[in-house]
């Protein structure tokens, strides 16, 4: 099976401007490939998975990655998916930002000479003169289709601010810049990005003539993908400290029935055989294939070792017999007591279960917090400096969300 055939049986591959082409440049790995990444959060999310993934898949049959980091488009903000205006930043935290980025994306892709390089657009966004580029770009864009395109469309009764109409020919030129000053011949994004995407490939088009090599590609669920980084407590993060990676783990341990094999195909590097013997896995088989995923996930993001301790918690906790002292904890101190004891609901606050005493409270009088496997009935017991002596205590919100406090 070639490059470009795995790719589409994994269920990568959504819509593409010249597949012949294209799947002969990555089967030949000639592809000199980009794939933006805005840096809104100091830290990537699984929503960025399926893209890190397929650059290292690209670049294990021999083409070139270009992680493109948006300093420039950042100080925008792209709409798409978006209902509201993101919040501008500043260039010391994009900075910030790019750079946490950058130690993310080396654990999936090599960089160096000849190999995957990291390219910030704002080296030449930030550059440009407003009237040489309304003058330059400006008349290759048509008003009246942008105006159609989906990343817009759900904007518009809000109101679409012309900052943000910007951004699909700030987009446009990234390629059209990468393709000249740096061989850049495809482009890849989600199947929200395709009107961006398109637009960069007529660009080059319209401006190098008919003959130029511009090729586009979507991947079939990126825009669910970023949908995957979100959960009820906020996103899961690829930083260790923002996600524990026994967090990270459990996320993965619990996608629905329905999704585990989609994300073994797209997100593992298990060969697509083994997956298609567990297609016909059902019942509790399901969560052995959830086991493998959370595994393989866990592995390739935090390293063998954190995902074997994350994996032996988790047995700890749901079938008995693992290292209970890789689970999530949270050591206390005296003063952290008062009479030797704490509350409940500080605990909770102290241990970042939650983020305020409200929260917790209201956990509490739902009947969602135990202790020690004891439902906690009053939201103003406490617990003593005797109850986190030794191991300590286990601490259950939810149904699965489990946490130990010691001294």
């Amino acid at each position: 099976m070639t490059c470009y055939e795995e790719l589409k049986a994994r269920g990568l591959i959504a819509q593409v401007t010249n597949e012949e082409e294209i799947s002969k440049m990555i089967n030949e790995g000639k592809a000199v490939f980009y794939i933006g990444f805005d840096p809104t959060a100091d830290s990537l999310h699984v929503g960025h998975f399926m893209a890190l993934c397929l650059m290292k898949r690209l670049q294990m049959a021999g083409n070139r990655p270009i992680a493109l980091i948006g300093g420039g488009t950042g100080m925008i903000g792209d709409p798409s998916g978006r209902t509201d205006m993101r919040s501008m930043m500043t260039p010391e935290t994009i900075q910030h930002n790019c750079d946490c980025f950058k130690k993310q994306m080396e654990r999936f892709i090599e960089f160096g000479e000849g190999k995957a390089r990291m390219i910030n657009n704002a080296d030449w966004l930030l550059k440009l003169n407003y009237v040489e580029l309304l003058r330059e770009v400006g008349a290759c864009f048509s008003v009246n289709n942008m105006l159609r395109a989906e990343c817009y469309k759900q904007r518009m009764e809000k109101g679409l601010s012309f900052l943000e109409f910007n951004y699909m020919i700030m987009q446009s030129y990234d390629f059209y810049y990468l393709f000249q000053h740096h061989g850049c011949n495809m482009q890849f994004g989600g199947d929200d990005q395709w009107s961006n995407m398109l637009g960069g490939t007529e660009l080059i088009r319209r401006k190098l003539g008919k003959d130029a090599h511009a090729m586009t590609i979507t991947l079939l669920l990126n825009s669910e993908g970023k949908k995957m980084g979100k959960t009820a407590k906020g996103a899961v993060w690829l930083d260790p400290s923002k996600t524990t990676p026994y967090e990270f783990y459990q996320y993965w341990r619990n996608v629905g029935d329905g999704d585990v094999l989609k994300c073994l195909r797209m997100l593992t590097f298990l060969p697509l055989e083994q997956i298609d013997e567990m297609d016909q896995w059902e019942g509790s088989q399901l969560n052995t294939a959830k086991e493998i995923l959370a595994f393989e996930l866990s592995k390739l993001v935090h390293g063998e070792e954190e995902a074997i301790k994350a994996q032996d918690a988790a047995k700890a906790l749901f079938v008995g017999g693992g290292d209970m002292s890789n689970v999530p904890a949270t050591q206390l101190s005296t003063e952290d007591l008062t009479d030797g004891a704490i509350g409940v609901l500080d605990l909770m606050v102290k241990c970042k279960l939650v983020p305020s005493k409200k929260e917790a409270r209201r956990l509490v009088e739902q009947g969602g917090v135990e202790v020690n496997g004891k439902k906690v009935e009053d939201a103003a017991a406490s617990v003593t400096a005797e109850m986190l002596s030794g191991d300590g205590l286990m601490v259950k919100k939810g149904k699965k969300v489990y946490h130990r406090a010691h001294m």
